[in-house]
């Protein structure tokens, strides 16, 4: 052997790595070098050696640890997660994951580190969400623990995974071609073979003939199947390639026997060839419908610009839309997509919401006016202050949602997890016991029984029974303006029996309009009188610092305050507020409050508060200095979709709960207007929410649909927790559903999504276990050869992701 290294020509060290290339030993300086030299000639590139000058030294790839230490630089991590905080979340795409057995070993292995939080695999992203502490064990170390079993990570990126999908369909295709042609002319020597060649004097060159062909489809082609069953078996958990390896391995490893040794019997170069050509293409096809099927994130993270036109002081520049930072002004020309949230200040145009609100007509934008990210302008040239940028924006968070649940577990998958472990074990026991059952009567027919049980069983369907479906289901309800949060809710809302709903902002528009006074000062739509106009520029100038969508409406009725000083301003969450204005204590409310605060209250004015709710409009009391002068009257009206929601739900069976801060009389008057059967509960304080969320859930489990600030707690608490479009940022935060479209209706669609997904995962395992049980017996049986095992194993998969690209036609 040579006293240098073989790649790379250096001086060899005193204890030289020795690593078999193509069979035969050659001596490295180190890992790096015999791993790189092994690719190399994996890929069918050993040409580089001979084009390399004689002479050249190539310099010695790094340690792994080396390779992987920049990634624990602050600054570098910055790119990728949030470096404020020691509990760090990343993204991973994973280089090398291709079955559920994959999955588990990724999770378990990652798991057991300390420091490391959670470790949780995307099998249909090929993705690794991380969360760790960063004091107790740095980044660079858990990829290397990563790569010592097997698989590659890097930072996820919209860039990397493109390419990294590229790079393995490449792959992929590479294999399948040469394992194509070694099918094709195989296919000759067998027919001369089939035809009674085998009897004659040209039956060992044939043979020969075969061997040549096969062994280099075997080592290329059957490549990723030896690899991965050796990381497996070094782990000491065996993957789903082990058993393919072993059945290539065993029949050409016996069809050479026969053809050295020329004894009696068949050689089963064919098969070997066949079945790797028939999985590399079941696995490629898997790749690409599993792509297609969860092709909605994708479609999101097109919307999502990369460049922005940066306006400076002396001219416009094109940058790259990571550089971009709060505060900045940037361009939006016409037909562009608005790069970021901000506000604009200057410029009007036209805006298509579509992919955030669900409608199609364009809205028009000035001056003053938030745009969000993705959107289209449509007309005008607009100057926008960035506010968020990338994943703070609307999209990057409807983006982060999605991945988070694409990324999920439900309940339901805990079963899959705890059955692929054992499918290894099974499928070799299996495979020994047909052997040893088929051996005294026919050796070659135990060989080939045996062959196809390692080859048939699988779990890869039944691991994408749940997560395709689930990732199908995210990816589907985002493109409906359906946000889930994580896997679980999907299960959970398929059967809740209970929903509640918040009146004011969820069943109504939110939006109130005071339509009446009644007392001292008098209105009722038409003229006004001064010292009516006067009053209520007072309680205008007072709830002008309130965000009540009651104090919005009284506001609207005034919105020119300004003249007027408000002093010693306090408001009582849920009751009312109080303020002074030019030494005079005013006071705007509920009665019960105006009763706990003393307040003279007016025996005529009961009349008026009757006659209010018999109309199902509420009563704002206002008072100055402790006596009662006057009534507003208030509507919210209903969304228009109220009652088609209410009666779909009631339709599945589901008991309705309306949940209001008005008084009983009023919100069962609202109730009446929605449907039957609805039970109503009337002045909850905004605090007592979350109590009544907790008394109904000792019956039943419920779902909560809320908008504002106060469903907060009640949203979080419950079962299912639903935040409409127009809530607040706390209620969506707090949501584990948020709806970005317009109406009600994606309430219905929602629930539609969630039992619909929980069907078609129930369908996808069936698919899967009837696949096993049908198909196992028959290949112990020696029913099926190991070319139709081959043909059968990536149609179950197959089965299972068309069924869950199905979940689209429900939702339409």
């Amino acid at each position: 052997m040579s006293k240098s290294c073989f790649h790379c020509a250096l001086p060899l060290p005193d204890k030289p790595i020795i690593h078999a290339i193509q069979q035969q030993s050659q001596l490295f300086c180190c890992h790096g070098c015999a791993q790189v030299c092994e690719s190399i000639y994996a890929s069918g590139m050993e040409g580089f050696y001979q084009r390399t000058l004689e002479g050249t030294l190539l310099a010695p790839p790094p340690p792994l640890p080396d390779q992987l230490a920049h990634y624990d630089i602050e600054e570098i991590q910055a790119d990728y997660t949030d470096i404020t905080h020691d509990l760090r979340e990343l993204d991973l795409l994973i280089e090398g994951i291709h079955c559920a057995a994959c999955v588990w070993l990724i999770e378990n292995r990652l798991n057991q580190i300390r420091g490391v939080q959670n470790a949780r695999v995307n099998l249909t992203g090929r993705r690794l969400k991380l969360s760790w502490f960063h004091s107790q064990i740095a980044l660079s170390q858990i990829l290397h623990t990563l790569a010592e079993i097997g698989y590659i990570g890097t930072p996820y990126s919209e860039d990397s995974a493109t390419l990294s999908l590229k790079k393995q369909n490449r792959a992929l295709l590479y294999r399948m071609a040469v394992a194509g042609f070694g099918m094709m002319n195989l296919l000759w020597i067998s027919i001369a073979l089939y035809s009674g060649a085998d009897q004659g004097g040209y039956r060992t060159l044939f043979h020969w003939v075969g061997l040549l062909l096969a062994t280099p489809v075997l080592l290329y082609s059957g490549a990723p199947f030896f690899k991965g069953a050796w990381q497996g078996i070094k782990n000491r958990h065996p993957n789903m390639d082990l058993p393919i390896a072993i059945g290539a391995f065993i029949s050409w490893a016996y069809s050479v026997w026969i053809t050295v040794s020329q004894s009696a019997g068949h050689v089963y170069f064919d098969t070997v060839v066949n079945f790797l050509f028939v999985i590399l293409v079941g696995r490629y096809l898997e790749a690409i419908f599993k792509n297609k099927a969860v092709s909605t994130t994708q479609r999101l993270l097109y919307l999502q610009p990369k460049t922005a036109l940066l306006v400076l002081p002396n001219e416009d520049k094109r940058v790259p839309i990571k550089s971009i930072q709060s505060g900045d002004l940037i361009r939006i020309k016409p037909g562009e997509a608005v790069a970021v949230d901000g506000i604009i200040k200057e410029g009007v145009s036209y805006l298509d919401e579509a992919m955030l609100t669900g409608e199609s007509k364009a809205v028009k934008k000035q001056k003053g006016m938030v745009v969000f990210a993705g959107t289209i302008n449509e007309k005008g040239s607009l100057l926008v202050e960035v506010q968020k940028t990338l994943t703070q924006s609307m999209l990057g968070q409807m983006i982060a949602l999605v991945e988070q649940a694409q990324a999920s577990k439900a309940p339901i998958q805990c079963t899959a997890d705890k059955i692929v472990p054992w499918f290894v074990g099974i499928t070799l026991s299996l495979a020994l016991l047909t052997f040893i059952y088929w051996l005294p009567i026919d050796f070659e027919k135990a060989l080939m029984a045996a062959t196809s049980v390692l080859i048939i069983t699988c779990p890869c369907a039944f691991g994408l029974a749940t997560p395709l479906s689930i990732a199908v289901a995210s990816g589907i309800g985002a493109k409906h303006g359906i946000l889930i949060k994580n896997g679980a809710v999907l299960e959970t809302l398929s059967h809740i029996p209970h929903f509640i709903f918040d009146k004011t902002g969820t069943l109504t528009t939110g939006k109130a309009q005071i339509t009446q006074i009644r007392g001292d000062f008098t209105w009722k739509g038409d003229k006004m009188s001064p010292e009516t106009k006067r009053f209520l520029q007072k309680i205008s100038a007072i709830e002008a610092h309130s965000e009540h969508p009651i104090a919005k409406a009284i506001l609207a009725l005034n919105p020119d305050v300004k003249s007027i000083k408000v002093s010693d301003f306090q408001s009582q969450a849920g009751q009312g507020v109080s303020a002074r204005i030019n030494g005079q204590l005013i006071c705007i409310g509920q009665a019960q409050w105006f009763a706990q605060q003393q307040i003279h209250h007016l025996e005529q004015h009961d009349a008026i508060v009757s006659e209010y709710e018999a109309q199902a409009m509420s009563p704002v009391h206002i008072a100055i200095d402790d006596q009662e002068v006057a009534i507003l009257a208030f509507q919210d009206p209903l969304r228009a979709e109220a009652a088609e929601l209410i009666q779909y739900l009631q339709q599945q069976q589901i008991q309705i709960t309306l949940l209001s801060g008005d008084k009983q009389s009023i919100v069962e008057k609202i109730a009446q207007q929605l449907g039957q059967n609805i039970k109503v509960i009337g002045e909850v304080l905004p605090q007592d929410k979350m109590q009544v969320v907790i008394e109904l859930q000792k019956n039943q489990g419920v779902a909560m649909v809320g908008d504002g600030i106060n469903d907060a707690p009640a949203l979080v608490q419950a079962d299912v927790g639903i935040a409409l479009e127009s809530g607040t940022d706390v209620s969506i935060a707090s949501a584990d559903i948020v709806l970005m479209h317009q109406g009600l209706m994606p309430v219905a669609k929602a629930h539609k999504l969630a039992k619909t997904t929980l069907t078609t995962i129930r369908q996808n395992m069936i698919i899967s276990l009837a696949y096993n049980v049908i198909m196992i017996p028959l290949a112990i049986m020696a029913i099926i050869t190991p070319l139709i095992a081959a043909i059968a194993m990536p149609i179950s998969s197959l089965l299972v992701i068309a069924n869950a690209a199905r979940i689209n036609r429900f939702l339409k």
